[in-house]
């Protein structure tokens, strides 16, 4: 174990993000754990997994479906009802009693869902009817997905009135912000990118027309928070739910400089692929187009972390299955300590085993 001590760690040093500070760069990242109770509504389980890991500089909870039609999985939390909104202010006020801050990410997950999640048995939306390989994760077990129903152009105006009622909703939960869920195959990046979003009108096409939905629903909510509340997250070249663009470094160069004008609180990039190791886009030159706070993510350790706020290229990292397995990780990178290992057989579904049962440094010794 390393003398090092924590005050060396650019890391652990404070950080302004609009009116808000935070007490260190660590952010705990938005992770599906399916853990949530009946009606999608949060539980004093989900209360205690936040809560240990309250020392994070920010908390981002996992996403929540901003209204019935936006669910894609079983057993995650929502944002839409008053039982959600209950659950989850019991949330934001334990965190805050330990000194936490913490938004909350909004979430449609579009084609990534099934007929059988949602009401009326209806098909899953998307901005093409174009069907995504793979199975849905459905209460019955996986099914293969669906081919979705395009939306039609009058019904994007109800998508956006959604995100502003689940913002408006995040403050009254006692949220100090919100996190756009643009990432990662959902249906803000099933717009973004030219392999899911195959529309003729202002919507599809250029870059221009497929950022349109992004950037209208950023302008919503900027009537209910104020833009350093808000953030956006994105995933350039992540083909996880089986997405892809045939331009990522240009298209998503375009998404950070129209981002660039909302003077949002941070950009979250999940920098390269979730399903292997290769990153094909230009980070360093992404990263210089943004004026605002960068947050990195994907595979980061400490001393890479530490590196990248040292050469200026993040102002924070998100840390997710190392924030899984020590809900102590400032301590723990503060002492250079070993880390738990994360067991990957309980990231989804359970209970307390692999979500609040994992030992804090004090206990390891």
């Amino acid at each position: 174990m390393s003398k090092e001590k924590s005050s060396t760690l650019q890391l652990l040093t404070p950080l302004k993000m609009g009116d808000l500070v935070l007490s260190n760069r660590l952010v705990l990242a938005p992770l599906t754990r399916n853990r949530a109770g009946e009606g999608n509504v949060p539980t004093d389980l989900n209360m205690l997994y936040y809560v240990q890991r309250a020392s994070a500089g920010l908390l981002i909870t996992e996403g929540s479906q901003i209204s019935l039609q936006a669910l894609g999985y079983p057993a995650t939390p929502g944002i839409y009802s008053q039982k959600q909104i209950k659950g989850w202010k019991k949330i934001t006020e334990a965190v805050h009693e330990k000194g936490g801050l913490i938004f909350i990410q909004l979430w449609h997950t579009g084609r990534i869902s099934h007929s059988s999640l949602l009401p009326d048995n209806a098909l899953p939306v998307a901005p093409s009817s174009i069907r995504p390989r793979g199975e849905a994760v459905t209460y019955t077990g996986t099914q293969p997905f669906e081919t979705p129903r395009a939306l039609e152009i009058d019904e994007i105006s109800g998508v956006i009135n959604d995100y502003t009622q689940a913002a408006k909703n995040a403050k009254i939960a006692g949220f100090d912000g919100v996190e756009i869920h643009a990432a990662n195959g959902y249906l803000l990046d099933q717009f973004l990118r030219d392999g899911t979003n195959q529309r003729k009108d202002i919507y599809g096409g250029s870059v221009e027309n497929r950022m349109r939905l992004l950037d209208e629903v950023v302008t919503a909510l900027k009537d209910v928070w104020p833009a350093h509340c808000i953030g956006v997250r994105l995933s350039p070249e992540n083909q996880f739910n089986d997405i892809h663009d045939s331009q990522p470094q240009a298209t998503f160069s375009a998404v950070l400089k129209m981002l660039n004008k909302h003077a949002l609180a941070y950009v979250h990039i999940l920098e390269g692929d979730m399903l292997n190791d290769e990153k094909n886009v230009d980070y360093i030159a992404l990263r210089k187009l943004f004026s605002g706070l960068y947050m990195a993510n994907n595979g980061y350790t400490r001393a890479r972390a530490e590196q990248a706020v040292l050469d200026g290229h993040a102002d924070m990292v998100a840390f997710g299955r190392a924030f899984i397995a020590n809900p102590d990780l400032p301590e723990r990178f503060a002492q250079n300590a070993c880390l738990n290992e994360a067991d990957p057989a309980t990231f989804y579904g359970g209970g307390m085993q692999g979500y609040t049962d994992y030992p804090v440094l004090q206990a390891a010794k």
